[in-house]
């Protein structure tokens, strides 16, 4: 009989995975670190290492883990102010103070570990017997840097973080090495390591800095790569994860509602439809604010959830606007079914914002999204190709949702020849076009849909008219050549507003 012989190391115990005591992070790894296995966590001075290894060890702690902070770099008193300012309590972690070790002076040792690994310095004979008498679940070692100049040659430096590796798999200590990469692609660093995960902060010309975080490697376990928006502000690090559209579909009834407008409607072909987005393109100034709040109203009177994301324009005016338009939506704002931000893109992180939108739809059960406008949201990627990339996954994740959407989209001119910076029409579902136009002496509004892919949409050109009563659409204008342009030809009978009845049930002659 043929025996096979198993490749499992005898005794060996299957790990578990344990929580890294970052939500974000532990959703970007799939649940989180695997145990008992050695980490490299690297970044520039300042990107947030030495906050993650408190907060690994914090998250230890709350599950009954012991943990130990081993550190070269920073004394005890800098580490527990670094704790302070979350509003952390250190309880349950030791701290183990290397930086004023005399074994750690060069010129009384210039290694570590003997090159053949049989004698070790006073100093790592007592990390390892410091170890030995906690017993700490989860290690954090920081830094790596000071471990490298002891070293002074890479092959010293190599045995010393295998050693270290193989010392604390021994104990099944789960272990975050902190670098700060001052040495160049140390790929030496990375091949040891079980995983590597990379810390980075991008300085702007203007506003906040953004900081990103990508896991270069992670040994079993299927994790999502690219880069992914944190920030560090007190109480830790928060990750959002790049939102993949595809994780998230559900069903739901495609239902066609009434934008408030029955001309509107009439021009939409029913409606606006769940699970669909609307982009509202035109120039400053035509009403696309007032035309987008016009249908959130309505989906708040048949008692949706809708959130706006001001990006623009400031709280007061356009509160004060919408009510002079008859349009009041403070009501909605006191029960809480109406959130309204405003958002500043210079501080805040395009991953930030999709977690936003994420929270608000998931969280609270928002059905109706406005984001005003994509122009400034445009402001905070470092480039158009990005801006159309995320743009796709959510728009795409807000229809597998059924939320909603409607995006405004400003132009650049007012009459005639007008441009916009970023072409998103084919990402929408239905796009409206607005127009300024010149006729009879008066600037006027026209309004038209230029693509519907849920609806049999008119094609049809109507004037637009904002007052006192809101938005109301006027009949075609039959009558007129080139109001597209801005500078039509008046070629029949068409009236304008005010000397006739418009289109559907608006408003009056």
């Amino acid at each position: 009989m043929t025996q096979v012989s198993s490749t499992r190391r005898p005794g060996r115990i299957l790990t578990s995975r344990i929580s890294t005591g970052i939500a974000g992070l532990d959703d970007i790894l799939n649940g989180g670190l695997t145990a008992q296995r050695v980490y490299l966590i690297e970044g520039s001075p300042g990107a947030g290492k030495t906050t993650l290894g408190l907060q690994f060890l914090l998250d230890g702690a709350a599950r009954g883990e012991r943990g130990l902070y081993i550190t070269l770099s920073e004394t005890t008193d800098e580490l527990e102010a670094v704790a302070e300012s979350h509003g952390w309590a250190m309880d349950g972690i030791d701290i183990y103070e290397l930086a004023g070790d005399t074994a750690l002076d060069p010129e009384s040792q210039q290694s570590i570990f003997h090159p053949a690994e049989v004698e070790l310095g006073e100093t790592t004979q007592n990390v390892m017997e410091e170890v030995d008498r906690l017993k700490p679940l989860r290690v954090v070692f920081d830094s790596l840097s000071e471990m490298r100049l002891l070293a002074q040659n890479p092959l010293r430096y190599r045995r010393q973080i295998l050693a270290l590796k193989q010392f604390f798999t021994a104990r099944a200590c789960t272990v975050l090495m902190l670098d700060d990469k001052t040495a160049q692609s140390d790929q030496h660093l990375h091949s040891i390591a079980h995983g590597v995960i990379s810390l980075e902060q991008i300085a702007k010309e203007f506003g906040k800095e953004r900081r990103r975080v990508n896991v270069l490697k992670m040994r079993g376990i299927q994790f999502r790569g690219g880069y992914h928006d944190y920030v560090l502000e007190t109480g830790g690090l928060r990750v959002f994860p790049r939102l993949v559209a595809a994780e998230h579909t559900r069903a739901f009834a495609a239902q066609m509602h009434s934008s408030g407008s029955p001309g509107f409607d009439e021009l939409l072909g029913g409606g606006l439809v769940a699970g669909t987005n609307t982009l509202i393109v035109g120039p400053s100034g035509i009403g696309k604010t007032t035309l987008t709040v016009r249908c959130m109203l309505a989906a708040l009177e048949r008692g949706d959830k809708a959130a706006f994301y001001l990006f623009d324009e400031g709280m007061g005016t356009f509160f004060a606007r919408n009510a002079s338009f008859g349009m009041d939506l403070q009501p909605y704002l006191d029960n809480g079914q109406l959130s309204v931000l405003h958002i500043d893109p210079a501080e805040l992180t395009p991953g930030e914002f999709t977690q936003m939108l994420r929270d608000a739809v998931e969280l609270h059960g928002v059905k109706f999204v406005t984001i005003d406008s994509l122009n400034a949201y445009l402001q905070a990627m470092p480039g158009e190709q990005y801006l159309t990339l995320q743009m796709h996954e959510l728009l795409s994740y807000l229809n597998l949702r059924g939320v909603t959407t409607m995006l405004v989209l400003g132009q650049h001119g007012l009459v005639g020849e007008v441009r916009t910076d970023v072409d998103l029409s084919y990402l929408s579902d239905t796009t409206v076009l607005l127009r300024f136009f010149e006729a009879q002496a008066r600037v006027r509004r026209a309004l038209t849909v230029i693509k519907s892919r849920t609806t049999t949409h008119a094609l049809t050109i109507h004037e637009m008219l904002l007052g006192r009563d809101g938005v109301r659409i006027g009949a075609a204008l039959e009558g007129f050549e080139g109001v597209l342009s801005g500078v039509p030809a008046y070629t029949g009978h068409t009236p304008m507003m005010g000397n006739r009845v418009d289109l559907g049930s608006d408003g009056q002659s």
